[in-house]
């Protein structure tokens, strides 16, 4: 063992983040701990065979996934009692966040099993470093709900938030996340798309969020990789904007039907069509009083 070198301790439970893309940002005790813990518990065994392979690591792997986690985290606590030590890691980043983890995390934390989280890369800390925030304000919600009703919803119970939010999204659900975002948020809000971070093919693009799906479209490979896209907040104006839609609105209600009238109004001033319906059938319930 070479001066400095971490050992894994017996009847420890190591929380180890891997890299998200480039192999050699996992860190000089994340190596350590890889080298020398009794088991590994992993993901997806497949791809983290891939990075102990990387660095001369040796096999010790064992499977935990979503749809196993709470079976397996019993057979961890057993070989955490017995005195072994355990690294716990994901696909890429830190277990736990958007990742399997937080369940054997727990259970070990309710056995009174020493943890020892080791950081180390993180998709959404690397986005928003390289957004530039105006300052340190900034929330993470995740993936979104698959479902568009639902991840409509969510977005509707994040709009007046004031700060940026950071957001995972797929290949397979980019187009329509985006799109949710304008109809939902405005297209006036600010978007920052991270692609394919520390990889190869990293980007990087900003721009209104109602340019982005054209921007997207531009070109398929755009499309391809995961994504960190981070949204800037209700703007401090919102209130006066609103003022001027809901005026728009009452307007439009003379001759529209509640869900056209919004459509419109929310054309117009780029208020968001979702609170402007709202705001009509308010408005239609006090003209029937």
């Amino acid at each position: 063992m070479q001066p400095n070198e971490f050992r894994a301790a017996p009847g420890t439970l190591y929380i180890v983040a891997t890299p998200i893309g480039n192999l050699r940002d996992l860190t000089l005790r994340a190596l350590d701990i890889l080298k020398t813990a009794d088991l590994i518990a992993a993901e997806d065994t497949r791809v983290s065979a891939g990075l102990l392979a990387a660095y001369g690591i040796a096999g010790k792997l064992f499977s935990y996934r979503e749809h196993n986690e709470q079976a397996a985290s019993a057979i961890l606590l057993e070989r955490l009692r017995a005195g072994k030590s355990v690294a716990l890691v994901s696909d890429a980043g830190s277990p736990g966040i958007s990742d399997p983890g937080a369940v054997v995390v727990r259970a070990a934390r309710a056995a009174h099993i020493p943890l020892v989280p080791l950081p180390g890369p993180s998709a959404v800390v690397t986005a928003l470093s390289a957004a530039g925030l105006e300052d340190g304000h900034w929330q993470f919600y995740g993936f979104l709900p698959h479902k568009a009703g639902e991840r409509r919803r969510e977005l509707e119970a994040l709009a007046d938030y004031p700060w940026p939010s950071a957001f995972y999204e797929s290949p397979h659900r980019l187009l329509e996340t985006v799109a949710d975002m304008v109809a939902v948020l405005g297209g006036e809000r600010r978007l920052f798309i991270a692609r394919e971070l520390t990889k190869r093919f990293e980007e990087f693009h900003a721009c209104p969020l109602n340019e982005a799906l054209a921007w997207l479209n531009g070109d398929e490979n755009r499309q391809r990789g995961e994504f960190v896209l981070i949204v800037s907040g209700c703007p401090a104006d919102a209130d006066d904007g609103m003022k001027e839609a809901g005026r728009v609105l009452a307007i439009l209600l003379e001759d529209l039907p509640a869900s056209q009238a919004a459509r419109v109004a929310a054309q117009i001033t780029g208020a968001r069509k979702n609170a402007l319906y709202d705001l009509a059938q308010e408005l239609k319930s006090d003209q029937q009083k």
